[in-house]
């Protein structure tokens, strides 16, 4: 299975730097392991968006996959109350 780039919008970067840093380690942890599976079971497609969510703990990764060039791009990071907002 090939191995997927990660990259990560500035606002998403910004949104993990504001995280606490044992949070950040987690959140850490779980994109890099969407580098070998971007679609692991945990995940859910959001409605009436292309985009993937995973939890970790009370906090949400929102990112979207192209297959093409084997990119997951991490749109979104934060607490399961705000991460969802417009």
């Amino acid at each position: 299975m090939p191995q997927f780039t990660i990259t990560w919008t500035p606002s998403a970067r910004r949104q993990l730097e504001k995280l606490p840093p044992d949070v950040q380690r987690l959140v850490a942890t779980a994109v890099d392991m969407l580098s070998v599976n971007p679609r692991p079971p945990s995940s859910a497609r959001l409605r009436n968006s292309p985009n993937l969510r995973v939890r970790v703990r009370d906090y949400r990764i929102i990112y979207e996959i192209n297959d093409r060039v084997l990119i997951v791009k991490v749109i979104r990071v934060g607490h399961r109350r705000e991460v969802y907002r417009p």
